[in-house]
């Protein structure tokens, strides 16, 4: 497996464990304020998957060519 292959499933379980710490930090957080600083967490795991996706698909259709 490619190093571009490898990393999809690795991208994947950081941006899930990095949102579940988030959803777990915004839940015990009291805020008098009532304001809570929200990151878009899965969103940018979803952009770095697919651009993950669009290399290896490149890599592996176009990338031969060059060997």
């Amino acid at each position: 497996m490619c190093m571009i292959c490898a990393s999809i499933p690795a991208a994947a379980a950081v941006g899930a464990k990095l949102n579940a710490d988030q959803v777990k930090r915004m839940a015990d957080t009291q805020d008098p304020a009532g304001i809570r600083r929200s990151y878009p967490i899965p969103a940018v795991t979803g952009l770095i998957i697919l651009f993950l996706l669009v290399a290896s698909f490149l890599n592996h259709t176009l990338g031969w060519r060059l060997y």
